[in-house]
């Protein structure tokens, strides 16, 4: 039987082996075999990846941009701002302004930090930054090749409604968006 009145150190594992398993295009799996603080043993399966970066892109008049897409773990089209895959050798930062250019066609004059997040760390390493970008101008979007979106322009006190009501679904969209409303006091 486990605890629930652990101190923090005694609540790390130690791994003792750690199996491959698959390799893909955006991340990789492995099998690991710990000890918990307790003795025993356990085993938990990661998914290790570069991490991600997501961007709230906000017009002067308090206009957001997102966009919809058909999403494969959740089977149905969602709604989420701007993100993507880290690219070796790239900065989150840069990843944002790549991705805000690729999926709605804007560049923006300031690009700020909001932090970031683990989205699901019981078993994916995936970090994911957010950002809150403003100065916005139209340059044209061109998406990755076989990605097929829609952005969708909404008032940033329509987006916190969305997420309150849990009509946006997304993880990385709704903390972007609740982050952005405080660095904004919308």
């Amino acid at each position: 039987m486990g605890s629930i009145d652990c101190k923090d150190n005694e609540l790390f594992e130690m791994t003792l082996t750690e199996e491959f398993v698959f390799k893909g295009r955006v991340f990789e799996c492995d099998v690991r075999t710990v000890r918990l603080s307790d003795g025993r043993m356990a085993t938990r399966e990661v998914i290790k990846h570069t991490g991600g970066a997501c961007v709230l892109p906000v017009d002067d008049e308090l206009n957001c941009y997102l966009v919809r897409q058909f999403r494969s773990g959740a089977e149905r089209v969602l709604t989420e701002v701007p993100a993507g895959k880290i690219e070796p050798g790239e900065s989150p930062a840069e990843c944002v302004s790549r991705e805000i250019r690729e999926e709605t066609g804007f560049t923006a004059g300031k690009i700020e930090s909001l932090g970031y997040i683990y989205a699901t760390p019981a078993y994916c390493s995936e970090k994911i930054h957010l950002y809150l970008a403003t100065g916005l101008s139209y340059v044209g979007g061109s998406p990755d090749s076989g990605e097929f979106l829609r952005v969708e322009k909404y008032p940033f006190t329509e987006l916190i409604k969305m997420c309150d009501s849990g009509e946006i679904e997304d993880a990385k969209t709704v903390a972007c968006i609740y982050k952005a409303s405080r660095r904004l006091n919308v």
